[in-house]
């Protein structure tokens, strides 16, 4: 199944919101992201449609197996590509903004190279 960006910038959210706070509900993902309420609650229905996450009677989201997978691997190539930029000398901020404008769209022999350079490097 194919899966969109913005899709997996949610369930990014959710897992850094889970690490954060322990328990994610869909107003914190608003807060997060700082998109709509009824924008945020669409994304939840099709993400619990497509079986990525489980919302339980009080609210509380939780990553499913294959949404947790989407996650880690998004939100583990967000702090390596973040690392790398800042090794060249680009602010935190900017470089955590920036990452996550390609943590997307980088190949993964693109993205290979940088988690070793990072790795060795740090």
């Amino acid at each position: 199944m194919v899966i969109h960006e913005s899709a997996e910038d949610y369930l990014e959210s959710i897992l850094v919101l889970r690490e954060r706070r322990g328990v994610v509900r869909s107003i914190d993902i608003v807060n997060e992201l700082g998109f709509s309420k009824p924008s945020v609650s669409i994304a939840m229905k099709k993400l619990r449609e497509n079986g990525y996450i489980s919302m339980d009677p009080d609210g509380s989201i939780t990553l499913n197996e294959s949404g947790l997978a989407i996650a880690s691997r998004v939100y583990d190539r967000h702090k390596t590509i973040t690392a790398f930029f800042t090794l060249l000398g680009v602010s935190p901020g900017v470089a955590a903004e920036d990452a996550c404008k390609v943590e997307h769209d980088l190949s993964d022999e693109t993205y290979l190279q940088i988690q070793k350079f990072v790795s060795t490097h740090s």
